[in-house]
């Protein structure tokens, strides 16, 4: 079994800018968590977002650093149960 390569920081604008160029919405969703679209978007993109997700490799090492990205462009969903902390 091959080791799964682990994304770097600094990919991090690349990631996010061919996951939309792909067509899904990636966005954060509060202060700890990030989606990768919609039900329906992923099914329509589902080769080309594997490729991307192939391409970029592990990225849970990175969950917070691409939480505060998505947060540092606007792409967000607050949660009104949680206290704002920017």
């Amino acid at each position: 079994m091959t080791e799964r390569r682990q994304m770097d920081a600094s990919e991090i604008p690349a990631f996010v800018f061919d996951v939309l160029e792909v067509g899904c919405d990636i966005c954060a969703v509060g202060h700890d968590s990030y989606v990768i679209g919609e039900i329906d978007e992923q099914t329509q993109a589902s080769r080309t977002l594997d490729r991307i997700l192939e391409k970029y490799g592990n990225r849970d090492p990175l969950r917070w650093q691409i939480v505060a990205y998505l947060w540092s462009i606007g792409r967000f969903v607050e949660l009104t149960s949680e206290p704002t902390r920017h």
